[in-house]
């Protein structure tokens, strides 16, 4: 059994100093809504027990689905550096980027540069960069694949991208670790789902995204964005997969939005048999740990009805 933990939306904070010259630029809407909301209610203290009662779970890997900082600051990218490298050893941790690690241009470069041992694929020698998207890690019987939407946007815009050429490197990795038998997760920070979120925050090429996932197939499908913990299925009525969002890993409690939490998912099987098993953990109240939320079995219903006929053969 291979052991996944899940988080996205740290948003580590506070702020470093700003100067007006990195406030002229979409970064002072950006510091406005921090000073005015974001501050009030993300917090270290909540992504430190997350962080704290996660690694207690032990979990084979963890998969960190985007937007570690805020306006993309240097010292915001250097802090983010500095925290991935608490969490472990890089080849453990797995993370994609969110809008918010791109907030303006030029900040995606940065952070490739800066976080490149936990966004580099297995045996990877290409530099980590916009083409360098999707990338694989196999562990165990796990594929995981990570999927960058990160794009520069206009104030008041939070978009993620998903374009051909992407689109056209992910249908081939699919295919070659379908070939190999691997349980494929595919992590990415925007929900690639309509609907999921406001029209101003959605992803571009949701249904270049989901054509891919029908044709090629995938088992499980990790995000962020929302600060919400969901559930969709996309895919085939045949093959449905479960796309998995979760709170914000800084929220604290009394916020507008669920407090901090994380998943853990349990997978098990074999190729074509695959079990996920997912439980939330999170916070509910103040100064209190972490506790389990909700369990449920994302193995579609199609599979579990194959494996309970083989069983009785």
């Amino acid at each position: 059994m291979f052991r996944l933990a899940h988080i996205s939306d740290v948003h580590l904070g506070p702020l470093p100093p700003v100067t007006y010259r990195e406030l002229a630029s979409k970064r002072v809407t950006g510091y406005v809504n921090w000073q005015r909301n974001r501050r009030h209610f993300l917090h270290e203290g909540a992504l430190d027990t997350i962080v704290a009662d996660l690694q207690a779970a032990k979990p084979d890997h963890l998969a960190v689905t985007g937007d570690l900082v805020n306006l993309a600051l240097n010292g915001e990218i250097e802090l983010a550096r500095l925290w991935l490298e608490s969490l472990g050893n890089p080849a453990d941790v797995s993370v994609v980027p969110g809008n918010h690690d791109a907030y303006v241009p030029g900040a995606f470069d940065k952070i490739c540069m800066a976080w490149a041992p936990w966004m580099k694929g297995d045996g990877q020698t290409v530099p980590v960069g916009r083409h360098a998207f999707p990338y694989l890690r196999v562990r165990g019987e796990v594929a995981l694949i990570g999927v960058s939407t990160a794009r520069a946007t206009a104030p008041f815009m939070a978009n993620g991208f998903f374009r051909e050429g992407q689109a056209r490197r992910l249908s081939r990795m699919l295919d070659e670790t379908a070939a190999w038998g691997l349980c494929r997760v595919i992590m990415i920070h925007h929900p690639p789902v309509r609907g999921a979120v406001a029209q101003h925050k959605r992803l571009f090429g949701i249904s270049r995204f989901q054509r891919v996932i029908e044709r090629h197939g995938a088992e499980l499908i990790l995000h962020g964005h929302s600060h919400l913990p969901s559930l969709f299925w996309i895919g085939t009525a045949a093959k449905p997969v479960p796309a998995v969002g979760v709170s914000a890993a800084g929220q604290g409690v009394g916020g507008r939005n669920p407090a901090a939490q994380y998943n853990l998912l349990e997978i098990a099987g074999q190729p074509g048999a695959w079990q996920i098993h997912l439980a939330r953990h999170g916070l509910t109240t103040i100064g209190a740990p972490p506790s389990k939320l909700i369990e449920m079995d994302l193995t579609p219903y199609s599979a579990r009805v194959s494996q309970a006929a083989a069983s009785r053969s």
